[in-house]
């Protein structure tokens, strides 16, 4: 009679144990959800999200540069089709314009190559 009670016991025990496990995982669940919330709400409301240059909905500034100033495309082979010999040779052309730029800066890999009179950026004081 002992045992059959110390065994109801044990089980009772077990059961008790594997409620609180649950009760763990969705305390754990609930705190990750909200410490997450929290964070992101804070990212949006400190205008962090626009600095973002990654995500797709990113809005540049007005005066921020768009693109080339030549107004010309950059090369790019076709989306359909077979690329062909008259294909790389118009892209070898058209890099070797780009190569040539490089080439005519003085020394494009000195400290200086950053600075931001050789970039052309206008520090506004």
């Amino acid at each position: 009679m002992l045992e059959k009670i110390k065994r109801i016991s044990a089980k009772r025990k077990m059961r008790k144990n594997g409620s609180n496990l649950v009760l763990l995982g969705i305390i754990s669940v609930v705190i990750a959800i909200t410490t997450t919330s929290v964070s992101l709400a804070i990212y949006h409301n400190s205008g962090d999200i626009y600095l973002d240059r990654s995500r797709p909905g990113f809005l540049p500034d007005e005066n921020e540069n768009q693109g080339d100033d030549d107004g010309e495309p950059e090369y790019t082979f076709s989306k359909t089709g077979k690329i062909t010999i008259g294909d790389l040779e118009e892209y070898l052309e058209n890099l070797e314009v780009d190569v040539r730029a490089i080439d005519s800066y003085e020394d494009p890999f000195s400290e200086d190559a950053l600075s931001d009179e050789y970039l052309g950026i206008s520090v506004e004081e």
